[in-house]
């Protein structure tokens, strides 16, 4: 595969760009500088002339352009200069004489084909701040004209697109046509490394006209694929073994409390696992209360269909084909000394993936961390935590954030089906395990840490089709290996591949968050929340500054709506709040609340037929109150004994009715407040957990993931999948 490669003319590189629809000012090429004159008095004045040649990329920057030339001498005057800038170097060149084309406005379009993502359409701020700038967005190739208009809508600078400056808003129509146009050229050629058309002067009228382009040809063939060899993913069987088995085999068994094969049976049993348990031990010691054996052949047969293996790499060989013998389908190796110990251990791991295929068991890590199944109540781990029961199905490239994931479950209360660390994902990625989850009746939601990609095309395919089923969260650590193949372009210079890989996952339908916390808290919500039908949201607040402040983060997300207080809801609402409340969004009470005043409020609120998701702020304060009380001197006097219950007793009603609400109308009712982790035994955050929700720590947290469930929502709703 070679990556060198050569860029066209600019006359060539648009001639290509007009077959596939990508509209280009008129123009005339010519070889000397009376040609030029005569050109440019056929065109009309003003003009542009530019020194053009298959070696000239980047002419802005050799001053090989000059804009605005008013008349035939002058235009004779610049073309004869620029003739004599040309190097050697140039190769051949000519003279491109142009209109010159106004307007404030510049975009910049491309196409350039990413080494792990393939051919990717490009849209962004553009002209000489382009990159500056980098107001980008990308999208794998060819494009719909759904997906080019959501490219459109993804743009930061949005102004920009609007009514700007006196003139038209830009022709959305015409522009989504060049970005299918693009795609198309990087479907139709395999040939085009990458194409810059910049800028992309947005004229008064609002259409679009490229007045620069260049195209770079070189073959680099297609995406890299590390699943050239045939991957076959586990059988419906040989998971099942793996998540619910009937009984659990853990090789290694210790002792000792601080080794893995002690751990893990601990874990194992700790954790309420009903199902057979057994160990292998040297010395047939009895570990926790488990009789283990010195011989596999020792165990019953048909018994075990999962061994957890603690014991080191040179003795995995035969302890898998002895296992295979008792019936064991699915293997678990914490063992390390394989894919991250260099060359010999990489021989040793693909030995023990092919004896694994051979034996018919599911081999799970190697270096891996461990399993959970709380449907199966099987906790076999290296480490802790044990998560409560839930919906959120976790795969991670890492165990570090399996851990992670699995203590904000038992610090949220939101729980966890699945859980498994990938290890060295010698035969089972990560990619494996969120396919199983899609079709995993317990599991309601994915849930996934990824690195070191080296098959993005392929895999964000196989995520898509994830998405398509359930909800899909992934976090990314570190940055796809390869990149971009387009250095010759500002394409290629705007491609970081983070951004690439952002545009993948937003055309997958992929929920991407940028960290381990905002992962969770999504992925949280998709488990516990309806899907709003629209953008439309409605603040609840007790106090203002919180409102102000979550309402800031509704218009940083973009498609979410602070939508306007409805003049019939408005009259509602001030049936039971005094005359000093906001009469606005956010819902401000002002502190005019008597007992019921919440819930009917909230009711009324999340009974409007325009209203899509309600965020509720202020919870815990009547309780936090309560706590002071309570812990004061005064206690149980005065009268406290019997205000600290009924403040206490309000926030879980409160609790309880954003709970009941939302099930109710079937409606996301997201409640935020900090002492969801200032004070986590606040009647009103522990009313949250209780009813199996997650209680936000702010205001834009909770903006955060309902713009995730909004978005979300949207591409169910746009591809039909609904």
């Amino acid at each position: 595969m070679s990556h060198d490669g050569r860029t066209l003319s600019e006359s060539a590189s648009k001639a290509l760009l007009r077959e596939f629809g990508v509209p280009i000012a008129a123009e005339r090429e010519v070889s000397t500088a009376s040609e030029a004159a005569a050109a440019a008095s056929s065109l009309g004045f003003p003009v542009v002339v530019k020194l053009c040649g298959d070696a000239i990329a980047h002419k802005t920057e050799r001053g090989l352009v000059k804009l605005r030339l008013g008349d035939a001498a002058e235009v004779e005057t610049v073309s004869a200069e620029l003739l004599s800038k040309a190097t050697p170097a140039d190769g051949e060149v000519s003279l491109l004489v142009a209109p010159m084309i106004s307007g404030n406005r510049e975009l910049i379009a491309g196409l350039l084909r990413d080494v792990q993502f393939g051919a990717t359409v490009m849209l962004g701020v553009g002209g000489v701040l382009a990159e500056a700038i980098a107001d980008v967005v990308f999208r794998p190739a060819p494009l719909s004209r759904l997906e080019a208009g959501e490219m459109i809508d993804s743009l930061a600078t949005q102004k920009l697109l609007g009514e700007f400056r006196g003139e038209a808003a830009v022709s959305r129509d015409e522009l989504i046509d060049v970005l299918v146009g693009l795609g198309a050229v990087g479907e139709a050629r395999p040939d085009v490394r990458s194409i810059d058309v910049n800028p992309l002067i947005i004229r008064s009228d609002g259409s679009p006209i490229a007045v620069d382009a260049l195209v770079e040809i070189g073959e680099i063939g297609e995406p890299v694929s590390a699943e050239t060899e045939v991957h076959t993913p586990p059988t419906a069987e040989q998971f099942a073994a793996l998540f619910n088995p009937r009984g659990v085999l853990v090789t290694g068994a210790s002792t000792h409390p601080g080794k893995f094969g002690f751990v893990s049976l601990h874990n194992i049993l700790a954790g309420g696992y009903t199902g057979g348990v057994y160990g292998t031990n040297l010395h047939g010691e009895e570990v926790l209360g488990i009789r283990t054996v010195a011989d596999i052949d020792e165990l019953p047969e048909g018994a075990i269909d999962l061994v957890f293996v603690c014991t080191p790499a040179s003795a995995n060989p035969a302890l898998l084909r002895a296992c295979a013998a008792k019936g064991v389908t699915a293997a678990f190796l914490t063992s390390a000394g394989y894919g991250e110990a260099g060359d010999t251990g990489r021989r040793a791991e693909a030995e023990l993936v092919a004896l694994a295929h051979e034996l018919g068991i599911l081999l799970a890590g190697p270096n891996g961390q461990g399993v959970v199944s709380t449907p199966a109540h099987l906790c076999a781990q290296i480490v802790a935590p044990y998560p409560p029961a839930g919906h959120i199905g976790v795969a991670s490239q890492s165990g570090n954030f399996v851990s992670s994931f699995l203590n904000y479950s038992r610090s949220s209360g939101v729980g966890i089906s699945r859980a498994v660390s990938a290890g060295n994902a010698a035969a089972v990625n990560v990619a494996d395990y969120l396919e199983f989850f899609a079709n995993d009746p317990v599991t309601s939601v994915g849930l996934a840490y990824v690195e070191g990609i080296t098959d993005g095309r392929s895999l964000l395919q196989r995520f898509a089709a994830v998405a398509a089923r359930k909800p899909l969260v992934i976090v990314k650590g570190g940055s796809t290996a390869g990149g971009a193949a387009a250095a010759a372009s500002h394409t290629g210079a705007l491609a970081a591949n983070d951004k690439v890989f952002d545009g993948a996952c937003r055309a997958a339908g992929v929920t991407r968050a940028v960290t381990v916390e905002e992962a969770f808290e999504a992925a949280a919500t998709f488990a516990t929340q309806p899907l709003p039908a629209g953008p439309n949201v409605i603040v609840l607040t007790t106090a203002g500054g919180w409102g102000v402040v979550t309402s800031d983060a509704i218009f940083r997300d973009g498609d979410l709506q602070l939508m306007a207080l409805p003049v019939d809801l408005e009259a509602q609402i001030d049936t039971k709040l005094p005359p000093r409340w906001s009469r606005n969004n956010p819902v401000d009470c002002a502190g005019g609340e008597v007992r019921d005043t919440i819930p009917e409020v909230m009711e009324m609120i999340a009974a409007h037929p325009d209203v899509h998701a309600v965020i509720y702020l202020g919870l815990g304060i009547q309780s936090n109150q309560a706590r002071l009380m309570a812990e004061g001197r005064f206690y149980p006097d005065h009268g406290l004994e019997r205000i600290v219950a009924y403040h206490r007793r309000q926030d879980e009603r409160f609790a309880e009715a954003a709970d009941e609400l939302s099930r109710r109308y079937n409606k996301p009712i997201l409640t935020a407040t900090e002492l969801a982790v200032a004070d986590t035994d606040n009647p009103g955050p522990a009313a949250v957990r209780a009813s199996g929700r997650l209680c936000y720590a702010s205001g834009n947290r909770a903006v955060t993931a309902l713009g995730h469930l909004y978005r979300y929502a949207e591409f169910r709703r746009t591809r039909g999948l609904d």
